[in-house]
């Protein structure tokens, strides 16, 4: 029997385009959004291998129910896909505590609970792999979205240990990290501070103006995103970390070299602080 997919937030965007790739390769594919009117075509589409979940990541006892319909009808979860997510623009200074909580609420402890969830029946088949979908932003930061950065570096590290707690049992997981794609992440998915401080106005309202302006016109493919997201989850040997988009790559390299001119030039410095006895 194919594998037994659980994506969330498959309304638009990425989870909707591996939720299709996923049933246009044959696998059976539990598709959770908050509205479930938004993806009633692909399960329309694909009656015997799809069904839909209504879901709200927010909402504990939404995600027990989702997990036990979707074990009912195809008795096993063998890849969970951890997609859904929001963002936010604003400089640390402008933005609001009750959005940025929101916003941790969707991006991080609803991933984190999905997860705890999976956990124990992955366990139990001794097989499963967790998808967590990060961004470049988990790697490296710009300004105007320190706190949605701040989510996906917790995503980042969050995954990476649980890398190393599960991959002896069986289980495998993977952290995908998109650049630019032509989803709604820049369009209605992101949320603005209703704060503006002149004294940003080169660096974050700069950065959200530009990002802002680029949405739809960037040069990711989220088909072809989902396409790779396949091509890892039935690989033997899938990596912890998959980068998507030139931009990822090239952004990925340039932190890495940020990152050892500061350890270089300090490396005397980091080694006095050992006790020498």
């Amino acid at each position: 029997m194919k594998k037994v997919w659980l994506i969330t937030g498959c309304s638009t965007g990425f989870g909707r385009a591996i939720a299709t790739v996923a049933l246009q390769t044959g696998y059976r594919v539990a598709i959770a959004a908050r509205k479930t009117e938004a993806i009633q075509d692909l399960v329309d589409a694909y009656p015997e291998t799809a069904i839909p979940l209504k879901l709200d990541v927010t909402d504990y006892e939404q995600i027990k129910s989702a997990v036990a319909e979707v074990r009912e009808k195809f008795g096993r979860i063998d890849v969970l896909v951890n997609n859904a997510g929001i963002g936010y623009f604003g400089a640390v200074e402008e933005s609001q505590e009750d959005d940025i909580r929101q916003m941790f609420e969707v991006n991080f402890w609803g991933l984190s609970e999905m997860t705890r969830q999976l956990l124990p029946i992955m366990r139990a088949q001794g097989s499963g792999h967790i998808i967590n979908i990060s961004s470049i932003g988990g790697l490296k930061s710009f300004p105007s979205l320190g706190y949605y950065h701040a989510t996906k570096y917790a995503v980042d590290g969050f995954s990476e240990a649980l890398f190393k707690e599960v991959s002896p049992l069986g289980l495998k997981v993977t952290i995908v990290a998109p650049g630019n794609f032509r989803t709604d992440w820049a369009g209605r998915s992101a949320k603005d501070s209703p704060v503006i401080i002149a004294d940003y106005a080169a660096t974050a309202e700069a950065t959200k103006q530009w990002v802002r302006g680029l949405s739809g016109k960037q040069a990711g493919d989220p088909m072809l995103a989902a396409q790779a997201i396949v091509k890892v989850v039935e690989a033997e040997h899938p990596p912890l970390r998959l980068l998507l988009g030139r931009d990822a790559l090239e952004g990925a390299r340039t932190k890495l070299s940020e990152l050892a001119t500061d350890y270089d030039a300090w490396e005397e410095t980091t080694l006095s602080c050992d006790f020498t006895d």
